[in-house]
């Protein structure tokens, strides 16, 4: 087995199984800062994570969801995980839409404690949030041992980079 796949084994056991993830998921805002720069947002929300992506429930016009359709790049980082990384997100639309189905059914299986009291699937604005990882650091062993992931490529490679 490679280090990608070790590092894959890694975030399976940590965040897959039908895990309710706390991650903060940061965007980028839709207007600049004083001096015309870009300013990110972070936010902790409950994910699912199954084969490279996480997904969350939330709603449609939120302010994370408007700064997803103006700028798809994300970063997240797992909550006490350590795992984090960069993505694109995508907004895969109303959580009753036949097409999610599947991915809906493991969602209010996975947050089943919460999720009726959090979620009006009855309003089109209760969407699906796809974080699609591209790449990603996974430590292990308080730093010891360390995978840097290209998700794209496939790949373990230096940190931060994407071949």
């Amino acid at each position: 087995m490679g280090r990608y796949e070790e590092g894959l084994k890694l975030i399976e056991e940590r965040c897959g199984n039908g895990k309710d993830n706390i991650i903060s998921l940061s965007t980028i805002a839709m207007e600049p800062n004083s001096e015309g720069k870009s300013r990110p947002y972070v936010r902790d929300v409950d994910a699912y994570y199954e084969d490279g992506v996480f997904y969350v429930t939330t709603w449609g016009a939120s302010t994370k969801m408007q700064q997803i359709a103006q700028n798809n790049e994300v970063a997240f980082s797992v909550c006490l995980g350590w795992f984090s990384g960069n993505g694109i997100g995508e907004n895969l639309g109303w959580v009753l839409d036949p097409k999610n189905a599947e991915i809906r059914t493991k969602l209010r299986k996975t947050f089943a404690e919460w999720y009726d009291h959090a979620n009006d699937e009855k309003n089109e604005n209760c969407v699906i949030l796809a974080i699609r990882i591209t790449r990603c650091t996974v430590i292990k062993d308080h730093g010891a041992v360390r995978y840097n992931m290209d998700f794209v490529n496939k790949i373990e490679t230096q940190e931060g980079i994407i071949r």
